[in-house]
């Protein structure tokens, strides 16, 4: 006998007592690794720092099954890219183009708008400023495989891009089919896996310039700390699994990195004026993804949550990855009843969600109420999905409630400044007595007499 599969996101209002207590659980969601994975990861970046190359080809054989004689046989290249991108049907190259034409356009008017350098000179003619360059090479990590998202390449690639950055070296696992993680059992000179010709297409449009089929920890151990044939990077950007998200927090100071994101989240905020089924369908779009996303919706009408229920129970079963979503509204999702729209806009805040949407009549009412939220999507026409793909902003976002002190992605991620000051005579004699005053009085006397020593009285 069959079940009939069900979602039933968790109902609150706030008007209940035990509103707070209930509304924090379903928010709560662990960021510890698991203690056997951190080992694990330690293990492996300490043998790829060691031993290179030869570890990276072990631990991707073991892995993901793809045997190789050496690196350069897991070294894609740019006729691998345009290859791809020549083989996919014209509709995909067309949005792929399309897609990267416009993440392009926003990460150039973003640096535009902050990325510059620029200086001034007061009045005594000191020169004040700063100065704004790229990092000289990044690391691109793309999950691969089955799970490959030729979209995350584009949202990590471009604005490194726009940035100035001149080397991109993307990592992408590519595991043989059957594969298991004891070990594979490919041929030595087997090294092709599962290569997604949209990531290699899409590579080709985003301009990466070196790229290699590994993934894990590994590949994220290669790109920190460089090997004979990986090129040492100087920050990793792009998700992961629990492994590469442990490597990526282990290596953070020999490298930079994004982020350590959580589960993907979505929380749609309602005046009841969308049709019902479009919210429920924002709301799988985010629940699709794992069983830990989440998907909240917040709306002061007690009728259209039920109308969008309705809506779930009838949509979910035509859905190919309907289990997951249940799983994840069912586990972490929520339909809450608010007061008022001032109320959600106050709890959307509490919850700084990765993705927000202002599902509503008049969408710029409520936008000057929210502070906190990794991207703002203003109306009932603009799905979160548009973002994910095309609109044009980064899709990497902060998660677990971090938009409440970190922002998207960008340009300014992939540069780094340098303040600018040449101190003019005259302003030697302005600024040395205020510096030597306060290096006495931290006790440091060289600091002091340095400033001293530019002094018109102390000349000789």
């Amino acid at each position: 006998m069959t079940t009939t599969l069900q979602a039933r996101p968790l109902r609150l209002s706030t008007a209940s007592p035990t509103f707070e207590a209930d509304f924090q659980a379903r928010l709560h969601w662990s960021a510890d690794t698991d203690a056997a994975i951190e080992q694990r990861v330690a293990d492996i970046l300490a043998d790829v720092q060691r031993r290179g190359d030869a570890a990276v080809l072990e631990y991707t054989a073991r892995f993901d099954g793809l045997c190789a004689p050496g690196m350069a046989a897991l070294e894609l290249t740019q006729a691998d890219f345009k290859a791809a991108f020549d083989a996919i049907p014209e509709a995909q190259r067309d949005a792929l183009r399309a897609a990267a034409k416009r993440v392009r356009s926003y990460h150039e008017a973003q640096k535009k708008a902050s990325g510059e350098s620029w200086s001034y000179r007061d009045e005594d003619g000191t020169l004040l400023g700063q100065k704004v360059t790229p990092l000289d090479r990044v690391g691109i990590y793309v999950p691969g495989g089955k799970a490959a998202y030729p979209s995350s390449l584009l949202m990590n690639a471009i604005p490194a891009h726009v940035a100035g950055v001149q080397e991109i070296i993307m990592v992408v696992p590519t595991p043989v089919r059957g594969s298991v993680a004891t070990g594979g059992s490919g041929a030595a000179t087997a090294a092709r896996g599962e290569r997604n010709e949209l990531v290699l297409a899409a590579a080709c449009v985003a301009g990466v310039t070196r790229a290699f089929t590994i993934g894990g920890a590994q590949a994220v151990a290669a790109l920190a700390y460089g090997t004979a044939t990986v090129p040492r990077v100087d920050k990793i950007t792009g998700p992961g699994n629990a492994y590469v998200a442990s490597a990526k927090k282990r290596v953070f100071g020999t490298v930079g990195i994004d982020m350590i994101a959580g589960p993907s989240e979505i929380l749609v905020l309602a005046d009841g004026t969308t049709p019902p089924d479009w919210v429920a369908m924002d709301l799988f779009s985010q629940a699709e993804h794992d069983e830990l996303a989440q998907s909240i919706l917040l709306c002061p009408d007690a009728a259209y949550i039920d109308a969008v229920q309705a809506s779930i129970d009838r949509l979910l079963p035509a859905m190919p990855r309907a289990e997951i979503i249940a799983k994840s509204l069912n586990g972490r999702g929520a339909l809450i009843l608010t007061e008022s729209m001032e109320q959600a806009s106050a709890i959307s805040n509490r919850i700084a969600p990765e993705h927000l949407e202002v599902s509503s009549r008049d969408p710029r009412r409520w936008e000057p109420l929210l502070r906190h939220a990794g991207a703002i999507f203003l109306g009932a026409y603009t799905s979160e999905s548009l973002g994910d793909y095309c609109a044009g902003p980064n899709h990497v976002l902060p998660t677990s409630g971090t938009a409440r002190f970190s922002s998207p992605l960008g340009v300014y991620d992939f540069q780094k400044r340098s303040s600018l000051i040449e101190v003019s005579p005259a302003g030697a004699q302005v600024l040395g007595p205020i510096a030597a005053t306060l290096a006495y009085g931290e006790g440091l006397q060289a600091h002091a007499r340095a400033a001293e020593l530019r002094l018109d009285s102390e000349k000789k």
